[in-house]
């Protein structure tokens, strides 16, 4: 597929303003997979293209956050790791049904972590004591992972709020581990994309660009102001993205609502 430098451009400013959301509060394939779409590009090629693009992302948000401290890679490797099988799974499964049919569950689910988030407690800069176990929280992470691979817009939203709730991780501290988990699961996605043939790589890499500088202005802006920045971001972004699903006339609940 041959795309104009007009519609390169485009997709390369869509990929540093979702990598730049994405960095700080997850949602950023509320940005890329619509704009991808929009170049007409087909589904499964533009979750494809959109993995290869978010690796780059969110592989640079992974480092400005491990350079200053924030991630724990030895700790939480097993979630790491679960993600990205799961991912693969996922990506797997993707390649041989509709993914259309995850869209009617997905309004209920981000609606969830948004009022989550806007009801919560003042959320802390600090560790708090964990509610599960590292294996409960790598079986969680794995779901979401296939989830990723599978389809993606929100994924980092629930990443971040499995971490925050349930591993007793600080905001920022859930974010950054986020990223891993992301940068896992976007690899094993676009792996198993690449392997099915699907991947536009002209497309991909031009936004790659856009990807790198956004994560890491995303990312600097989310360790300087922490949670006063990342809590409203995460309601904005889980609202916004249940929004778009419920107005799409392919959504399942659009067509049960409206008909």
């Amino acid at each position: 597929m041959i795309l104009t430098p007009e519609t390169l451009a485009f997709l390369m400013a869509a990929a540093l303003t979702a990598s730049c959301i994405d960095a700080m509060a997850g949602g950023g394939g509320l940005i890329t997979l619509p704009a991808l779409m929009a170049a007409g590009i087909p589904p499964v090629q533009a979750v494809a293209t959109n993995k290869l693009q978010s690796c780059f992302g969110t592989f640079g948000a992974c480092l400005a956050y491990a350079r200053r401290g924030h991630m724990d890679l030895k700790t939480y490797k097993a979630p790491v790791i679960a993600a990205f099988i799961g991912s693969v799974g996922g990506a797997w499964l993707l390649q041989r049904v509709d993914p259309s049919i995850l869209a009617g569950l997905m309004p209920a689910l981000l609606i969830t972590i948004a009022a989550y988030f806007t009801f919560s407690p003042k959320l802390g800069e600090a560790d708090r004591h964990a509610r599960v176990g590292i294996a409960a929280l790598s079986g969680l992470i794995g779901v979401i992972g296939f989830y990723d691979g599978f389809f993606g817009p929100g994924a980092g939203a629930f990443y971040t709020t499995i971490f925050l709730a349930l591993g007793g991780l600080s905001i920022l501290r859930a974010t950054a581990q986020t990223k891993a988990a992301n940068f896992a699961s976007n690899v094993a996605g676009l792996l198993t994309m690449v392997a099915g043939g699907h991947v536009l790589w002209v497309a991909g890499l031009t936004m790659a660009i856009g990807s790198i500088i956004g994560g890491q202005v995303g990312s600097h802006l989310a360790m300087r102001f922490g949670s006063r920045l990342i809590k409203p971001l995460l309601i904005i972004m889980s609202l916004a993205l249940t929004t778009k699903m419920l107005i799409d006339p392919k959504n399942p609940i659009h067509i049960y609502l409206f008909g």
